[in-house]
Formats: structure tokens, C-alpha cells, sequence
């Protein structure tokens, strides 16, 4: 199986790396990391860098193709919008990791279909022909999303189990020892204290400018 991970400038380093850490050993997959041409990409930080193995031109008919997000997700990228299209008409699996779900949308993949995104972007991706859903993954026909950053992990588990099945899964799951109990119970907004949430939602242009 051929796994392209979508970059591009600004791009939310966590949405690539977490599910990258799940994809890579499925037995017999080889992934890459894929953007408009081959070299460092610059993280939303600006203070790392993930590097592309390829261009997207070199990689035009992956099996499996995962779109991570970003506060800027850049859904008006001809170029990364037109190889999404190319590419997603022979993938198994097309996937995205929070606003990742914007640019699959804007690109005319997720029309009528349910999907997940960031808690702040699901207005966004409504306006885009989405279906939005408040769950963690999502799963519709072969198009799987993710809600914000972290639940990449989850999906990416979800996505090993669908391919090589629940045993593999949890094994990988164990070898990454994936246990989380955070400190806080503030991951969502249905549990995070009022206040916080009312902040986010005021600087959601600092958090949010897709």
C-alpha cells in the first residue's frame, strides 16, 4: 500500500506526524511525505519543518492519501486541489486530519458526505457541501476524517484496523504505547470549562483563519 501525506506551508505538524507514526508500520505499506515539490515545509509554528520525499507529480495514484490541517488551510491551492481530485479517483482510503477536511471539501470530494473537522471549522466545512458531524472520526464510504489535531491518532488506529485488522492495530497501538490521560478534562468543548471555550471562540481568528 502507497501512503501520500499531504504537506504544505503552514501545515499542523501533529495532523502529519501522529498518523504517520500509525500508518508507517502497517506491514508491507510504504509512506512518503508529498507536496508541491520535494524539500522542507514549514510547520504553523514556523519554528520546524517537515520535509516532502516528493512532489506531488511524483506521486499520482497513492493508495491511501491523508490531508493534515492548519489554522490557514489553503483551500483555494489549485495545484493541491487538482491532485487531490487526480489522485482520490483510484485511492482506497481518502483521509484528512482536522481542517484537512476544508481543503478534501473545497476540492469537491466530501459533497453531500458526513464528515469531521476542527470544533471551530464546522461551519466551514458546511459551507463548503459537507455533511458535519461532532465525532471524533468519521467514516463514509471510503472517505475518513478526523476532528482537531490529535484525533489523527485515533483515526489512523481506526484506519489500521479497517486494512490489516484490529490485531495489528492494537499491536501498533501498544508499540507507540498510546494511553492517553491527559491532566485535564478540556479536549472538548462539550467538557472544557466555559471560559476557555468562550476564549477560543473569540480568537478564533488567532486559532483559525482558514
Amino acid at each position: 500500500m502507497q501512503i501520500a501525506v499531504a504537506l504544505y506551508d503552514r501545515v499542523t505538524a501533529l495532523d502529519a506526524i501522529g498518523p504517520y507514526e500509525i500508518l508507517s508500520r502497517l506491514p508491507g505499506a510504504s509512506l512518503s511525505f508529498v507536496a508541491a515539490e520535494a524539500g522542507p515545509v514549514r510547520a504553523d509554528t514556523g519554528r520546524l519543518a517537515l520535509v516532502a520525499d516528493s512532489s506531488w507529480d511524483e506521486v499520482p495514484a497513492p493508495d491511501l492519501v491523508l490531508v493534515p490541517g492548519s489554522p490557514a488551510a489553503p483551500t483555494g491551492d489549485r495545484r493541491l486541489l487538482e491532485w487531490l481530485r487526480a489522485a482520490d479517483a483510484g485511492t482506497t482510503w481518502t483521509t484528512s486530519v482536522c481542517t484537512g477536511s476544508l481543503i478534501l471539501a473545497a476540492a469537491g470530494l466530501l459533497t453531500g458526505r458526513r464528515a469531521t473537522t476542527h470544533w471551530l471549522a464546522h461551519d466551514l466545512l458546511g459551507s463548503f457541501g459537507a455533511v458535519p458531524v461532532a465525532e471524533r472520526v468519521v467514516v463514509d464510504g471510503r472517505y475518513a476524517t478526523a476532528a482537531g489535531v490529535s484525533a489523527g491518532i485515533d483515526l489512523a488506529l481506526d484506519l489500521a484496523a479497517r486494512i490489516a485488522g484490529p490485531e495489528v492495530a492494537q499491536t501498533i497501538q501498544l508499540a507507540i504505547e498510546y494511553d492517553p490521560a491527559p491532566p485535564f478534562d478540556a479536549g472538548s468543548p462539550r467538557t472544557a470549562p466555559p471560559s476557555i471555550v468562550d476564549r477560543l471562540r473569540a480568537d478564533r481568528h488567532l486559532m483559525l483563519d482558514a
